[in-house]
């Protein structure tokens, strides 16, 4: 059984991957119809920001159930939870994005 700290490395690496990955392998489409990379890469960022968050943290209806149930039942602890999950997806996203931003030399604009 994984635990809670583990599981929130796991999130912010597997964000992190997202966005890389996709941005990465998306500027090799570009490449092919013959668009700007660079600049194909900055959209991607832009675009697969909230993606890379609902696949983090296993997709949003689970999220939701628990944080449902932990509202209304009273279960403080898996409410407090889940709001470190997505902070911790948010981070990973926000990261990659830092990256692609540094390797192409763009603004955060």
């Amino acid at each position: 059984m994984e635990t809670f700290e583990q599981k929130v490395l796991l999130i912010f690496f597997t964000a992190l991957g997202i966005m890389l990955g996709a941005v990465l392998i998306g500027s090799l489409a570009a490449v092919l119809v013959r668009e700007p990379s660079l600049t194909v890469m900055l959209k991607l960022a832009r675009d697969i920001k909230i993606w890379a968050i609902a696949a983090a943290i296993g997709g949003t209806f689970s999220t939701f159930e628990i944080l449902e149930s932990g509202l209304f039942n009273g279960e403080v602890r898996a409410v407090v939870k889940q709001i470190f999950y997505i902070l911790s997806a948010l981070a990973g996203t926000q990261a990659g994005y830092y990256l692609i931003l540094a390797i192409c030399g763009g603004s955060s604009e």
